[in-house]
């Protein structure tokens, strides 16, 4: 790797970075932008014209410090209060901005899967939604909230694991009615 490209490889991982290293790895990938999102509600008001399983995306922390990075189709409810369970934590919050920018080098509204690149010490435990295993594609946003990028589903997983990660599927559906996200 040239000394210029190293340099552009630095913490934290920018789009261009991003679409770098997926093709690296030999990873098609089909991103349309868009005005920025924050929230679910505004991703689905998008008409970005891709196919597949929309994502949404938790930055959690448990009260013994592990991190989590919840990767869910947006349809899911996850029942917070009893994710612990699921998850074999301690109870768990939202991560601040601090700390996932810290940590995953993004800013609140732009977490995705791909920003795993950015967790070089391998601190965040990766739990994807079951539900979300059930389409051929997935969409995340690629590092910003103004985009959004389809990859096959087993090329993302080969993308987490090639970032040092193991996710485990989990089903999060709620089981009861509970407050939920």
């Amino acid at each position: 790797m040239t000394e210029a490209r190293a340099t552009r490889r630095m913490y934290p991982a920018s789009r261009e970075t991003l679409f770098e290293r997926l093709e690296e790895l030999g990873i098609p990938a089909r991103t349309v932008d868009h005005k920025p999102v924050f929230t679910v509600s505004e991703s689905a008001a998008i008409d970005c014209d891709l196919p597949g399983g929309h994502t949404k995306n938790l930055f959690l922390k448990d009260a013994r410090g592990a991190l989590y990075l919840i990767i869910a189709h947006t349809e899911t409810q996850i029942d917070l209060k009893g994710l612990p369970k699921r998850l074999g934590s301690a109870r768990l919050s939202f991560g601040n901005a601090k700390l996932l920018q810290t940590v995953l080098g993004v800013q609140p509204g732009s977490v995705t899967a791909f920003s795993l690149m950015n967790d070089t010490e391998h601190q965040v435990n990766v739990i994807i939604d079951q539900n979300l295993m059930r389409f051929d594609t997935i969409n995340c946003h690629p590092l910003e909230n103004n985009a959004t990028t389809n990859i096959a589903r087993e090329d993302l997983l080969r993308f987490i694991r090639a970032a040092g990660h193991d996710p485990k599927i989990l089903d999060l559906r709620s089981v009861a009615q509970s407050p939920s996200l």
